[in-house]
């Protein structure tokens, strides 16, 4: 079973910079995007006609958005943490048979982290929601988490310490999640990889230098680490400042999904 998930930074324009040839090449079972960016209608992927499609779309237009194309149909399907769609439209989960998955565009801290103390009641929220999904079914979660956990994950570290995406309290919420019962596939397989990123700024010849932060995840409940094949980061597809992340599970996970 091969999961996919992709910051897309503008679902249109990554179109445009080959998101179809990379979608159709990698023949995910699961493909998650974030940041889509766009309102209902205002795409067309009739390409994609094997796969179910849930959008989350963000009220402001141009903003956030999330989405999920699934070969096997889902047992239920829910949007935002709470009973009402959060206005973002940054979270999708779907139920199959066997697990949970949970696609989720984590909210920034802002450069001035003005939005840090909103970024931290969130994450109590999502850590919460997560905690009663794996108390029915094992959860897989996949998204921008925004983050650089450690600092094998940021190219620079000493130089971002306390900068958003790297702050301590950042740092210690996801810190807080993995030791609450999840695994971060990458490193549960490759603890001591270097030079590795998911996410690299646009400014001039920062990606060519690989100057970058791996913020883009796999998370899985700790008792489906024993399912995981691989985890890779494809660094090398471009279309967007993220590029995609991998997780191939055991097809066990899905019998009768």
């Amino acid at each position: 079973m091969k999961l996919v998930s992709w910051n897309v930074n503008g679902l249109r324009a990554c179109v445009n910079k080959g998101f179809n040839d990379y979608f159709k090449a990698i023949d995910a079972d699961i493909f998650c995007i974030q940041e889509t960016k766009l309102q209902e209608g205002q795409i067309n992927l009739d390409q994609m006609k094997e796969y179910h499609q849930y959008w989350n779309y963000a009220e402001k237009k141009g903003y956030s958005g999330t989405a999920v194309f699934t070969k096997i149909k889902p047992l239920s399907v829910r949007y935002g943490l709470e009973a009402d769609q959060e206005p973002e439209g940054r979270i999708i989960t779907l139920e199959f048979e066997s697990f949970y998955l949970v696609n989720v565009y984590t909210p920034n801290a802002k450069r001035d982290l003005s939005r840090l103390d909103y970024r931290m009641e969130w994450e109590e929220r999502f850590l919460g929601y997560l905690q009663e999904l794996d108390k029915l079914k094992p959860v897989v979660t996949c998204g921008d988490l925004n983050v650089a956990h450690q600092e094998i994950d940021i190219k620079n570290a000493k130089s971002n310490h306390n900068n958003s995406g790297f702050t301590p309290q950042e740092r210690g919420k996801m810190t807080q999640l993995l030791e609450s019962g999840f695994v971060d596939s990458f490193r549960y397989l490759y603890p001591d990889r270097e030079d590795v990123y998911s996410w690299w700024s646009y400014m001039p010849k920062v990606r060519e230098r690989n100057v970058g932060w791996r913020i883009d995840y796999f998370l899985v409940s700790s008792r489906l680490a024993s399912s995981i094949i691989d985890a890779q980061i494809d660094c090398h597809i471009m279309g967007s400042d993220h590029c995609p992340v991998i997780l191939e599970l055991e097809d066990q996970l899905t019998q009768g999904a």
